[in-house]
């Protein structure tokens, strides 16, 4: 009995000490200082509440400190690593890493783009029963090969279109036999037996599948890099519409876009961007990615709009803060405008997310022309304090004026730029 007293007295002290610990200073100011700290040349990050630290750097080359109140701003002079020390009195606090990269520019985009996907294989989007002598039926869905699949070989010969399918299954039907059809399911590739049966009402032989090869619309194109043709568009993945799952692509292009009219956007009915373009028209890129962040490839041509036409820096996302911020897009024809919006909230990330922003379009005329966020406005790039911050990717369907934002960085890394190799590039191009 006693002993279990005394295990709780113990806790409770314990407790209280953890608690008193807790407010300490030396605590408090530990807990308040990141371990890392990233940022480019020319850029300062700030450490509020060490006034009661001293600060030093193993190098004065890489950044140095400015104290600023009650805040220390740490400067990015030069590429390259350090080591910041904190210490009160005698006793170490912190060691920060910090590492400055060199400088790093994209043209930021906003014009209106057409996208044509074209998938790899040709993918089911449903089943259909064919009329027979012996009843309805569809040897697709008897065959087990269901919605999302991607078929992309049958007795052994690829099958990149919707009318490579209707030869091969005519001489197969003809000679009796059977398919052999190669699909693709959530990354496992299997093989299926199907069986066309004959429509009684043409005399021709079904495998009573939908299927499609293709997908087009319409999109905001997000940054450029020139040094590498490199693009990023849209800020999230194209799925098909009947099967609402991520189109793969084998090959795809965009094209200039002109905006037609805006179908006006209210809570609980997002609006639209009504555009036009043609295949015909001189095609601007390839599309080589279609992910969680957009769509990537490379570029043909530069695309000049008369509106920050020149690199612009870009901010990672622990640079991004609340508050005021522009966005490009073209609401009609193909006329690039900036637009005022809030950023309402931004989650420094560590780790690659879509939803890494929320906004709120702020402009009296963008809200007057389209009622806020509409979708074909996605990708429109969002700049904040002459940098390039993300694009618009959602829009809340409750509020039609907000929506998310992704960080440019994870844009970038879908692309295929890494940030601290090719800044790297720049700077020895340039010297």
């Amino acid at each position: 009995m006693k002993i279990e007293m005394f295990r709780k007295l113990l806790g409770v002290v314990l407790l209280g000490g953890l608690i008193v610990l807790g407010f300490s200073k030396p605590v408090q100011l530990f807990l308040s200082i990141p371990d890392e700290i990233i940022m480019f040349e020319g850029d300062h990050t700030s450490i509020s509440s060490v006034t009661t630290a001293v600060a030093t750097l193993g190098s004065s080359e890489v950044a140095n400190l400015n104290p600023q109140g009650k805040e220390l701003a740490v400067n990015g002079a030069k590429s390259g690593s350090d080591i910041l020390d904190l210490t009160v009195g005698n006793i170490p606090i912190k060691k920060v890493d910090v590492k400055v990269l060199p400088d790093f520019k994209v043209i930021p985009g906003g014009q209106s783009i057409g996208v044509k996907l074209n998938t790899r294989g040709v993918l089911v989007v449903g089943h259909h029963l064919i009329h027979t002598n012996q009843g309805d039926r569809s040897p697709g869905e008897i065959a087990d090969i269901q919605v999302g699949d991607i078929i992309t070989k049958i007795n052994g010969q690829a099958v990149q279109k919707m009318s490579d399918i209707g030869s091969i299954v005519k001489k197969a039907a003809n000679n009796g036999q059977a398919l052999e059809v190669t699909i693709v399911r959530e990354n496992e590739e299997l093989s299926k037996k199907l069986v066309p049966v004959k429509d009684k009402q043409n005399e021709a032989y079904r495998i009573g599948l939908y299927i499609r090869d293709s997908a087009a619309g319409v999109g905001t194109l997000t940054f450029y890099h020139p040094d590498t043709k490199k693009y990023g568009a849209l800020g999230h993945v194209i799925s098909d519409m009947d099967t609402k799952k991520p189109i793969v692509v084998n090959r795809g292009e965009i094209y200039p876009s002109s905006v037609t009219s805006i179908e006006k956007g209210s809570n609980g009915h997002p609006g639209e961007k009504l555009a036009r373009f043609s295949k015909t028209d001189q095609k601007l890129g390839t599309i080589t990615r279609n992910s969680p962040f957009g769509i990537f490839g490379e570029m043909n041509q530069e695309v000049k709009k008369g509106l920050y036409d020149k690199p612009m820096p870009i901010a990672l996302s622990h640079q991004v803060k609340e508050g005021p911020a522009k966005i490009l897009t073209v609401v009609k024809g193909s006329e690039v405008k900036e637009y005022d919006v809030e950023v309402i909230s931004s989650i420094p990330q560590k780790f690659p997310a879509t939803k890494g922003m929320v906004i709120k379009v702020t402009d009296p005329q963008l809200l007057n022309e389209t009622g806020g966020i509409v979708q074909g406005m996605s990708g429109s790039p969002i700049i904040q304090d002459g940098k390039v911050i993300g694009a618009v990717t959602h829009v809340f369907v409750n509020d039609s004026t907000s929506g998310y934002g992704v960080h440019i960085e994870w844009m970038l890394e879908e692309a295929g730029i890494n940030i601290y190799e090719e800044s790297r590039n720049e700077k020895r191009t340039a010297s």
